[in-house]
C-alpha cells in the first residue's frame, strides 16, 4: 500500500468516526429522555396493579371479560416491538431468536417495528396488523384497541406481548409478557392485605375499566421499554464503532510513518549510490 492510499484511508475512517461518534451522542440523549419517561411510568402501572390486588377478595371472573380466555383453540397473538432502523447492535437479533421459537401454525403477529415485519415475512409468519409507519406512541391505542377486540371474539385464546425490556444503559433483557387474559403481577416490597373494600358504584363497572386501562399502560410501558432499549444499543453500538475507528487509525498511521521512513531511507540509499557511483568514475 502506497504513501497516498494510507492517507485517504484514514481520512475515510476519519470521517466515518466523526459520524458515529455524533450518532453516539444523539442516541445517549435520545436514551435518556426515554428511559425517564419509562421509570416516570412505571408507578402509574403499579398503582393499578396494586388496586386489583387489594379488591381481589371483591374480583369475580364474571365482572371482567378481559379475567378469562373465551376459546380453547390454542391460537396465539403476539404483539412485538422493534425497531424501524437498524445500527442498534444485538437489539434486533434478540427478538429474532424470541420469534423462531414460536409455532407460526397457531401464532399471528401485530407488530410495531418494520425490522420485525421483515423477519416474520421471510420465516413464513402471519402479519394481521403492521403499525410501523405511524409514530410508536400515537400506536398504543390502536393495537390496544385491535387485539382486545380479536380476544374478545375469541379468535385467539392468548395475547402476548414481546420486546427488549430496559435494565440499564448496557443491559436488557428480551421477554415475553402475557396481558391477556389478564394475570395481576406481585408488586416488590409491597404486602397486600385482605380487607374488604366497598367499590362503587358496584365492581362490575369499575373492575373492567381498569383493567382496560391496566392493559393499555402495559402496551404503553412496552414500547417506552423497548424505545430506551433501542437508543442505548445503538450507543453501545456506535461507542463500539467510534473506538474501532480510533485504532484503526492508530494502526494506519503508523503503517503511514513506517512506509514514508522505508521511502526516505530509499531516497537517501539512491543518493548515496549515485554519489559514490560518479566518485568511482
Amino acid at each position: 500500500m502506497n504513501l497516498r492510499a494510507i492517507r485517504k484511508k484514514i481520512k475515510s475512517i476519519g470521517n466515518v468516526k466523526k459520524i458515529t461518534r455524533a450518532m453516539q451522542l444523539v442516541s445517549a440523549v435520545k436514551m435518556k429522555k426515554a428511559q425517564m419517561e419509562a421509570v416516570e411510568t412505571r408507578p402509574y402501572r403499579n398503582f393499578l396493579n396494586l388496586a386489583i390486588l387489594k379488591s381481589m377478595s371483591l374480583i369475580d371472573k364474571n365482572y371482567s371479560p378481559l379475567l378469562s380466555s373465551h376459546t380453547e383453540n390454542g391460537r396465539k397473538l403476539l404483539i412485538v416491538i422493534s425497531s424501524n432502523k437498524g445500527l442498534c447492535g444485538y437489539f434486533n437479533f434478540s427478538i429474532f431468536k424470541f420469534l423462531t421459537k414460536e409455532d407460526l401454525k397457531t401464532t399471528d403477529f401485530i407488530v410495531l417495528g418494520k425490522k420485525a415485519g421483515s423477519f416474520i415475512n421471510k420465516i413464513g409468519g402471519k402479519i394481521i396488523a403492521d403499525f410501523s409507519h405511524i409514530n410508536f406512541d400515537m400506536a398504543v391505542s390502536p393495537i390496544f384497541s385491535e387485539s382486545l377486540k380479536l380476544f374478545l371474539s375469541g379468535k385467539y385464546q392468548e395475547v402476548y406481548l414481546i420486546y427488549n425490556h430496559f435494565i440499564n444503559p448496557v443491559k436488557f433483557e428480551t421477554v415475553k409478557q402475557l396481558i391477556l387474559p389478564t394475570k395481576l403481577e406481585k408488586i416488590e416490597n409491597i404486602q397486600v392485605n385482605n380487607k374488604e373494600y366497598l367499590i362503587e358504584p358496584d365492581p362490575n363497572q369499575v373492575i373492567n375499566e381498569v383493567l382496560k386501562n391496566l392493559v393499555e399502560e402495559k402496551i404503553r410501558g412496552a414500547i417506552i421499554e423497548s424505545a430506551a432499549t433501542e437508543h442505548s444499543a445503538r450507543m453501545m453500538a456506535m461507542k463500539n464503532a467510534t473506538d474501532n475507528a480510533t485504532e484503526i487509525i492508530y494502526n494506519l498511521t503508523l503503517l503511514r510513518n513506517k512506509v514514508r521512513q522505508e521511502r526516505i531511507t530509499n531516497e537517501l540509499l539512491d543518493m548515496v549510490s549515485a554519489k559514490i557511483s560518479v566518485e568511482g568514475n
